[in-house]
């Protein structure tokens, strides 16, 4: 119950207009702080949901492919520079994302996580670090202005930032199979399986 009274705090804390603004106002931030802390929101959320609502997840997510699937298919869509560029200027994607990234992203991935297998976290990092390569290179090297909200200058930032993190998504999957390859996934599914409780 605590987590998901966090949660509503820093949800509420994100959609005051002042926070909105200034962590719109740069494309680095906008991307991820803004974004992430939302889906944040929707994990702390997450156990209070599972008790509400145990057969939902049951049935719909048993496996935790479902949600993973959900959640890359979500995830991706908001890498696109439109999709950020609309959040801005319309009203109805602005919604949209403070929904979609909590309840969307957030909720299937916390319950996918501590479901699916090593293997399939370290894919799903994989898949993201890719993806992270792919508007890396787009956002430094692309000569026009993908977001009219923001300036190139802007976005090469951005381009950069997404490559720091595609590099720490690699090098977290490596190094998970030479230093304690379980340890991590099995703190964190105790975790995980404590709150639910």
């Amino acid at each position: 119950m605590k987590q998901a009274v966090y949660g509503l705090i820093i949800y509420l804390f994100l959609m005051a207009p002042p926070v909105i603004h200034l962590s719109e106002s740069i494309m680095a931030i906008h991307m991820h702080v803004q974004m992430p802390l939302l889906a944040v929101v929707g994990m702390l959320m997450t156990p209070l949901l599972q008790k509400k609502i145990p057969n939902f997840f049951r049935k719909w997510n048993e496996n935790g492919f479902p949600g993973m699937l959900l959640f890359i298919i979500v995830f991706s869509f908001w890498l696109i520079p439109r999709a950020m560029d609309d959040a801005m200027t319309t009203t109805y994607m602005e919604v949209f994302k403070f929904i979609s990234w909590p309840f969307l992203i957030g909720v299937p991935l916390r319950d996918s996580w501590a479901k699916v297998s090593l293997t399939a976290k370290n894919i799903a990092l994989v898949i993201l670090a890719l993806l992270y390569m792919i508007m890396s290179w787009l956002y430094i090297f692309s000569p026009d202005q993908l977001c009219n909200n923001y300036l190139i200058v802007d976005q090469r930032t951005l381009g950069w930032s997404f490559l720091l993190v595609a590099l720490c998504f690699i090098i977290f999957v490596v190094q998970s199979f030479f230093i304690y390859p379980n340890q991590f996934y099995e703190d964190y599914e105790g975790v995980s399986s404590i709150h639910v409780k």
